[in-house]
Order: structure tokens, then C-alpha cells, then sequence
């Protein structure tokens, strides 16, 4: 059980999204972590005492940071008693100026945010902890993301045009293709975009389209239907991929915990009052 909180507006920065959760404290918090084509931010507060086990074998307690496609094979999961937190997602594009340091540089891991922001993390954590809405904490959490985000470096234009591409095209758009639009060789596009997404274009493009069908199948589609719309070769193919980043199978990831509240959560509608789930 859940209570799923949204803002009211929009972030000021484009790229960034945050939803607000707390656990209600019916079972023990044992969640496998979906791999997604963003960086995750979760700023812990409260009283809970969560933590994440990552694929490297360490276990992480507080506000945490995760990589673009974290959490590949099943390999990070977040287990606790109780949880309250702003969960935020930064499209890579903008992740290195809001966080400092490059989505390449976390290279999909998940870190500690003491360890990148140092005392500014437990600012942010005591903030949230003394205000007692669901709107003071997004305001919080948003202007301490703009503020880092305008100070910080940029992504080559041609980059982010890639991205964006590879976004709006659902993962289909051949690395070619992009290649020609942004008016770069194949391989100063592979090295430039590698560097500051992350991921090469051709598995950030792999991600996305998986992203787009393992929610397709969360929401009930069929796995032939989805396999056929979403790119894939056939069924096969989508069972492959899913297991690949995931670690089981589509009727299992279908109904991952995980994924259960991204309806609600991330939508895009703004001003919904906390829902329980």
C-alpha cells in the first residue's frame, strides 16, 4: 500500500519530473528496481530507514542516486520497513548540470548522495523533513534543482537533438538516421553522445523501446501485440530483450511492484491530491 503524491505544476526545469511516495507500512518494502531511460533521484526523510542493494553488492541507506538503466538483471533492490520520499527522474540531458556528476560517470550504478553532494544532501533531507506538505517538499526539492541546473554544464546541442529523437521515436530510430540529422559522422556521434547520456545511441535507443513495451505490459497488452507494435522482430525477440534487462520474464515483469504506480505517479497530470495504491 501506498500513498502517491504529484505536483501541482510542472518542474522549471525541462526534463525533470517528481512524484512524492510513502509506504503505509502494511509488509516489508522488497522491490526490484525496473530499469528506466532516466537518472533516478530518491531523497529519503522521515522516520523509515530503507535501503538499496545494488549489483556490486553494497547495501546503500538514505537518499540515493541511480544511473540511467539502473538496475539491468534484476540486480537493485530497494528493501526497508518504511519509506517517505520525493522520487525524481532527470532525463540525462540535464542530469549532469542538476546533479554534478555525468550520467556517463555513474555508468548505470547507484551512489549515495553524501558521497556526491556532501552536506547539501543532508540540507535537503532536513528541509523536507520540517515542512509538512506534499507541495512545500516538490517546491524544495524543484528550486534546489534549477539552482544546480543553471549553474551547471550543458549537453552539446546535437546531443540532446539526438536524444530527444530517440525519445519521441519510441527507440526506433536507426543510429543512421540521427547521425544525418545532427550533421555528425557515425562515430563522433557514438563517442559525443556515449559520453554525456551515458549509453551509446544504439542502447539508449534499446532502453527506451524497452521501457515503452514492459509498460505496455504492465497496463495488460498481450506480449504478441506489444512485441508487433513496438519494434520487435516477434515474441521472441521481446522476451529476450526483456529478460536481458530485467532478469525474468514478461508475464513476471508485467506484475513487478515496481511499475505498478507509474500510471498514477508519472502520467504527466499535475494537481492530483495523494492516492492510495
Amino acid at each position: 500500500m501506498w500513498d502517491v503524491a504529484c505536483p501541482e505544476r510542472p518542474s522549471r526545469v525541462a526534463g525533470v519530473s517528481m512524484a512524492g511516495f510513502r509506504d503505509r507500512g502494511v509488509t516489508p518494502i522488497d522491490l526490484r528496481v525496473i530499469p528506466h531511460p532516466t537518472v533516478m533521484l530518491a531523497l529519503e526523510f522521515g522516520s523509515g530507514s530503507p535501503f538499496v542493494d545494488d549489483a556490486a553488492g553494497r547495501r546503500h541507506g538514505g537518499s540515493v542516486v541511480a544511473g540511467i538503466g539502473a538496475g539491468c538483471r534484476g540486480a537493485v533492490w530497494v528493501r526497508g520497513d518504511t519509506f517517505e520520499g520525493v522520487q525524481v527522474r532527470l532525463s540525462p540531458v540535464v542530469a549532469r548540470a542538476a546533479l554534478g556528476v555525468s550520467p556517463a560517470d555513474l555508468d548505470g550504478a547507484v551512489v549515495a548522495l553524501d558521497d556526491l553532494w556532501g552536506r547539501e544532501a543532508s540540507r535537503i533531507r532536513e528541509q523536507l523533513d520540517d515542512v509538512s506538505s506534499w507541495e512545500q517538499r516538490f517546491a524544495l526539492t524543484d528550486a534546489l534543482l534549477a539552482r544546480r541546473h543553471a549553474a551547471g554544464p550543458s549537453v552539446d546541442p546535437e546531443v540532446a537533438r539526438a536524444w530527444h529523437r530517440i525519445v519521441s521515436s519510441d527507440g526506433l530510430v536507426r543510429v543512421e538516421e540521427l547521425a544525418t540529422e545532427v550533421g555528425w559522422s557515425r562515430k563522433r556521434l557514438w563517442s559525443r553522445f556515449h559520453a554525456q547520456i551515458g549509453l551509446p545511441p544504439k542502447r539508449a535507443a534499446k532502453l527506451v523501446r524497452f521501457d515503452r513495451a514492459v509498460h505496455r505490459l504492465a497496463a495488460g497488452d498481450g506480449a504478441a501485440r506489444v512485441a508487433a507494435e513496438s519494434g520487435y522482430a516477434d515474441q521472441s525477440h521481446l522476451h529476450r530483450d526483456v529478460v536481458a534487462f530485467t532478469g525474468v520474464t514478461p508475464s513476471t515483469v508485467a506484475g513487478e511492484p515496481w511499475l505498478a504506480v507509474d500510471d498514477i505517479a508519472w502520467s504527466g497530470t499535475a494537481g492530483r491530491l495523494p492516492r492510495r495504491v
